[in-house]
This record gives structure tokens, C-alpha cells and sequence, in this order.
């Protein structure tokens, strides 16, 4: 029988600033980090989107580092995600 093997789980939070010409990233980590910052997302009421792919790409920037050309499609539609995110809450308010 194979032993399935348990992923570490990478979390990166990125934060867009119009004055700059991409997101950067202001935090990543794997295992208890992502979850650290899994749990602060959620505590602060940051929308969380799960893709794995994705994190683990954005995990291989450094911390302050503008997110590459190559990223900018799938992480506006994130930014388009968490807009609507925000303005669903809003409306709810």
C-alpha cells in the first residue's frame, strides 16, 4: 500500500499599492508560517484564495519583491476575486 504523502501547506499574502506597477509580496511562508498567516488573513477579514500552484510559485520571491509579468493574469483575477469579496461584505453591512 503507498503512503500518501501529506503536502506542507504555503501561504503567501501579497499587497497592491496603485502607485506601483505590480502586487509585491509582503509575506510567505510554509507549514506552521502559513498557517500563521492563513489565521492573521482571516482575523483581519482578508479574503483567502486557495491555489496551491500558485503559492508555491509566488513562495520563490522575496519578501518586498514585485510580482513578475508572467503572474500578472492569473493574480488580477485574484485581485478582481477579492474585490468582489469586498464588495459583497460591504453590502451586507
Amino acid at each position: 500500500m503507498a503512503e500518501e504523502k501529506k503536502k506542507i501547506k504555503t501561504a503567501v499574502a501579497l499587497e497592491y499599492d496603485p502607485s506601483d506597477e505590480a502586487p509585491r509580496v509582503i509575506a510567505s511562508g510554509k507549514g506552521a508560517l502559513a498557517e500563521k498567516i492563513i489565521e492573521k488573513a482571516k482575523e483581519s477579514d482578508v479574503p483567502v484564495h486557495e491555489d496551491d500552484k500558485l503559492a508555491n510559485t509566488l513562495s520563490k520571491l522575496e519578501i518586498g519583491d514585485l510580482i513578475p509579468p508572467e503572474l500578472y493574469e492569473v493574480v488580477a483575477e485574484i485581485l478582481i476575486f477579492v474585490d468582489s469579496m469586498d464588495k459583497i461584505k460591504s453590502k451586507l453591512k
